[in-house]
């Protein structure tokens, strides 16, 4: 069992008291199983996720949809959860719905990781995600520091030349000032 599936029992283990249909959850290796609990009605959120979670781990694309919702879930556990199921899925739209999930201004205070996912994949849709994402991070005052310092380091990461302007208005702002110094020693000069 990975690190990251245990870690996952434990915590679900605890929010849902452990009944037997947990313990079921937890033992199956039957991927058909776990596909049912997305689509069945009345099941809880713990089942979901772990069924989710799993069927993730397994590459296998039933559990795309109920991982991206998870990603974009106010619990951050739950959110790194389904980041981490998400980049070992391999579906082609992780990418399109990590970047939608990221620029969403209205979800926002949910986009850490997202942006953290998107590096992981460095899929096309990345570096203008993080771009975008971090712009709109550049105002006096915004309450989003934390997003925004992931799309500073995300995108030293990356190491696209088109992240210098964004990167370099960073400098700026003191929370964000030696992250960019960092991401910006990163990138590859433009010749």
């Amino acid at each position: 069992m990975s690190e990251e599936l245990r870690s996952l029992t434990e915590r679900l283990r605890q929010e849902s008291g452990a009944p037997p249909a947990f313990e079921r959850l937890v033992a199956t290796d039957d991927l058909d199983a776990l596909a049912t609990v997305l689509t069945e009605p009345g099941q809880h959120l713990w089942a979901r996720e772990l069924a989710a979670f799993r069927l993730g781990l397994a590459r296998d694309r039933r559990a795309f949809e109920a991982l991206v919702l998870l990603l974009n879930h106010r619990d951050p556990p739950r959110c790194a959860s389904a980041a981490h199921a998400l980049a070992r899925l391999g579906d082609p739209r992780t990418a399109r719905a990590a970047a939608a999930l990221a620029t969403n201004e209205l979800r926002v205070a949910y986009a850490l990781q997202p942006v953290r996912l998107l590096v992981e994949l460095r899929a096309p849709e990345a570096v203008p995600a993080l771009i975008t994402t971090l712009q709109r991070r550049l105002h006096p005052h915004d309450p989003y520091r934390r997003v925004a310092l992931a799309c500073v380091d995300g995108l030293g990461a990356l190491g696209d030349t088109r992240a210098r302007p964004v990167l370099n208005e960073a400098l700026a702002h003191p929370a964000l000032a030696e992250a960019a110094v960092r991401a910006l020693g990163r990138i590859p000069k433009q010749r």
